[in-house]
């Protein structure tokens, strides 16, 4: 009997989407296969979290389920207690340019099943006066789980990913708006074939971290060093953006901590809008440079003014 996608993911059967999204984020950190390599345990209870997961986020399928239509691997049910096929609870191995995918058996063919109860003719009626039996639908292929790393810079700018699927075949993926780790896109027929139809391809998004960029929302925040002689004359410097480099003008006397804006260099949002690119200026100052320690040693201007007022010291 195939397990239940809301004990999988411990949730309750009227879980918002929200609820259900959350446990999955949780579950699929603790699971992730790059977490647990010696544990393969994790890694097929990894590959169930992301079946359950999808069937529970697909409205059709999850009435389906709670109908009794489905089982929890979306193969149809079938009369007389006889359940559906196999589902998603292969291998998963690792696919070239950072995709990882996972499948299972084929669904069952009931045809034989059904030809057995109702005399073994599809063209014949006759059992107990009810004609020819209904026969179930033939179930879809296996679903194909992916896990597809994308740069900071690409998932911020929608740059196509090129991936390859598990037949070998290359295809280039358009990141949808408002992408982040844990985005799921379905490509439809890309999966395992069956009696019924080529079953999907999930491809789960994982947006990499960046050493100087970091992510605020939908904005993009960047601590940029500037020199003292920038500060106080102002200046404009190069900075990058997730974009490629710009120029932007450091006004005249800024501090540290000073936050500038550029528009439109954050991160797409599911609107449309695009967020921006918040840089606050870090004023580095040298640590062993002779004239400006005699500079300042030699200033004896007092304007009477306490940077920490508003410290309330």
């Amino acid at each position: 009997m195939a397990a239940d996608p809301y004990q999988i993911l411990g949730v309750e059967r009227g879980a918002s989407e929200t609820d259900i999204k959350k446990a999955y984020r949780k579950l699929a950190k603790e699971l992730h296969p790059d977490r647990n390599k010696d544990n393969p345990k994790a890694s097929e209870r990894f590959s169930q979290t992301t079946a359950a997961y999808d069937l529970l986020t697909d409205k059709d399928k999850r009435a389906r389920f709670d109908r009794g239509e489905i089982d929890g691997e979306g193969n149809p049910t079938s009369p007389f207690g006889f359940g559906g096929g196999g589902g998603p609870g292969g291998g998963y191995r690792q696919q070239g340019g950072g995709a990882h995918f996972e499948f299972g058996d084929d669904g069952a063919d009931f045809g034989d099943i059904f030809d057995g109860l109702f005399g073994g003719g599809r063209s014949r009626g006759g059992f107990g006066g009810f004609g020819r039996g209904r026969q179930a639908p033939s179930p879809k292929g296996a679903n194909v789980a992916y896990r597809l790393a994308v740069s900071f810079e690409d998932a911020a700018a929608l740059t196509p990913q090129r991936i390859t699927l598990q037949d070998g075949k290359t295809i280039d993926l358009k990141l949808p708006k408002g992408v982040e780790t844990g985005t799921q896109m379905r490509l439809g027929g890309k999966g395992q074939p069956g009696p019924g139809g080529a079953g999907d391809a999930i491809v789960t998004i994982e947006v990499r971290p960046h050493r100087f960029f970091k992510r605020d929302g939908y904005n993009v925040r960047l601590d940029l060093p500037v020199t003292l002689k920038e500060a106080v004359a102002g200046a404009k410097v190069k900075v990058p953006t997730v974009d490629g480099p710009v120029m932007l003008a450091v006004p005249k006397g800024s501090t540290s901590g000073k936050a500038l804006r550029l528009k439109g260099k954050g991160f797409h949002a599911k609107s449309g809008e695009r967020g921006d690119q918040l840089v606050t200026l870090m004023i580095d100052i040298p640590a062993d440079d002779a004239a400006l320690s005699s500079f300042v040693e030699g200033w004896t201007e007092d304007d009477g003014r306490n940077p920490r007022a508003g410290l309330d010291v």
